[in-house]
């Protein structure tokens, strides 16, 4: 069948429910009432149902996703949140609600009052003695069809898989493919356990601003608009660190936010321009101990979400017991490419890349170099969660100068799967250094760099008032949902991903 022959079909069925509606209200039915009392759930139902027990009424409310008429008898199955419960219709019991129930379609919502049982079949079913529609679908969904073989084995027909369909629509998406739902379950899971993790070690959790008078605290384009009260732009936040750590020399004793970010970047599987940032600051630690902080949050988070600490991405198997791996920026490069960049200048650097097939931009500098070096030999390497540590100064204008290696910092990033998940500072507290960062930056800048670290001039008047030693993070939510779920592309652990505006639907 061609696109224009289901169009045709997709239009006579909206037609024909349009009939349906007219009819059922009509007929003194309406169609969307304000409300029904549920009492159960469909899995509770199933779970708790025990033959011996005396007849249990219930409420349940779904909607209906496949049904049987047969008369003056009929079958359908009922989805809630849970799962699916199968209803059994009598007209006896129900009387002309029963006649109006041929008006209705696999897609409306419904309420069901009636007893549990179990049907010669065997299947824990509602028999319905009370009927009501509480939304009439004028959509047919997509639902797949399936067959069960006589060894058990199900086949699936004609899913709703399409994956550009699946996030525009991700309503029919969510109805669709239920195991979709359970997916943002655990996303909101993982959420709250690092909320409960955190805040039982004293953490704060704050707020800070999403429109900004100066970005910062990333390499990072911004989204900008315009106030028209204050007459003035303001940018989108690109991270939270510089509002965090004004926070640190305020006096609290650690705080962490998880907020939206955005950053005006390409979109792949693994890059969204908005996406969920977790940022923590705690004072009086160093990158060191963030390390071990790091290790044992995201160990804890993967037994609280699955029950184990591995998960299975692909055909990989990511087992997230500490210790992790921990190796130097420059060894990593040296063990996957041979080649050893510690000291070397820009045209060596330049000459090595073009070696090793890495493209560079003219404006790149030493820094820019040997990160795009390493994502492109080196991060797809690593498979097993490792800590890859002490990156180049240029690299890192935030983070402070390394204890015992010159033009280093105290800088890690925790790569898995191929990709970073969080990166991590002892926080750089000297206003002069730092003052002399941004000012290397606004030269880059200058130079036709675009994704620099701006000067922020509040930021450096509260570094002057005095920020004690601090150990900084943040964590990609969105890849970490993506590794402890087993998703490969970050559209599938958005509800609702950034998309090309598609072409408007005719009527």
């Amino acid at each position: 069948m061609d696109q224009k022959s289901d169009a045709r079909e997709l239009n006579d069925l909206m037609v024909r429910r349009r009939e349906e509606l007219a009819a059922l209200r009509a007929g003194g039915i309406d169609p969307y009432p304000p409300g029904f009392e549920r009492d159960a759930l469909s899995a509770e139902i199933r779970e708790s149902f025990n033959e011996g027990e005396a007849e249990r009424n219930v409420a349940v409310a779904g909607r209906i996703m496949s049904l049987r008429r047969m008369g003056k008898a009929s079958f359908f199955h009922l989805e809630d949140s849970r799962g699916r419960i199968q209803v059994y219709l009598k007209k006896d019991d129900l009387g002309e609600i029963y006649d109006s129930f041929r008006l209705m379609d696999i897609g409306d919502i419904v309420g069901v009052e009636g007893f549990v049982f179990r049907t010669k079949t065997g299947e824990v079913s509602v028999h319905a003695r009370r009927l009501v529609l509480l939304a009439k679908s004028l959509r047919p969904l997509p639902v797949p069809k399936e067959k069960v073989d006589e060894a058990g084995n199900r086949t699936v027909f004609d899913p709703f898989s399409d994956k550009e369909l699946r996030y525009r629509q991700r309503y029919v998406d969510l109805i669709s493919n239920p195991q979709v739902r359970e997916i943002f379950r655990q996303r909101a899971a993982i959420i709250s356990t690092i909320r409960r993790i955190f805040d039982s070690r004293g953490f704060l959790e704050v707020e800070t601003p999403v429109l900004q008078p100066q970005y910062g605290g990333a390499f990072a384009r911004p989204f900008v608009t315009h106030h028209n009260a204050l007459d003035v732009d303001l940018y989108l936040r690109i991270a939270d660190e510089l509002y965090l750590k004004r926070l640190i020399v305020g006096g609290y004793d650690g705080v962490y936010e998880i907020a939206k970010d955005f950053r005006n970047e390409g979109m792949d599987r693994s890059h969204n321009p908005e996406f969920t940032m977790l940022e923590l600051y705690v004072p009086y630690r160093d990158y060191v101990w963030m390390m071990t902080l790091v290790e044992g949050l995201i160990h804890e988070v993967a037994v609280a979400l699955n029950g184990t600490v591995r998960v299975t991405v692909g055909d990989r198997t990511i087992d997230f017991t500490p210790p992790w791996k921990r190796i130097t920026m420059f060894d990593a490069i040296r063990e996957h490419t041979g080649h050893s960049l510690r000291g070397k200048g820009e045209a060596d650097l330049r000459r090595i890349a073009t070696e090793l097939g890495v493209a560079v931009e003219d404006t790149a500098g030493a820094g820019k170099i040997i990160d795009a070096i390493f994502g492109e030999r080196v991060e797809h390497h690593l498979v097993q969660p490792t800590f890859i540590t002490d990156y180049p100064l240029e690299m890192s204008p935030l983070a402070k100068r390394h204890r015992s290696e010159e033009g280093l910092v105290e800088r890690f990033e925790a790569i898995c799967n191929g990709q970073e998940i969080c990166n991590a500072f002892s926080e750089l507290n000297d206003p002069l250094d730092q003052r002399a960062r941004f000012e290397e930056q606004m030269q880059a800048k200058g130079k036709g760099e675009a994704e620099v670290q701006p000067l922020d001039e509040d930021f450096l008047r509260a570094l002057e008032y005095g920020m004690p030693p601090t150990a900084g993070l943040g964590i990609g939510i969105d890849r970490l949902t993506m590794l402890l779920t087993g998703q490969e592309s970050i559209r599938d652990v958005i509800l609702f991903p950034q998309m090309k505006p598609e072409a408007p639907e005719k009527a």
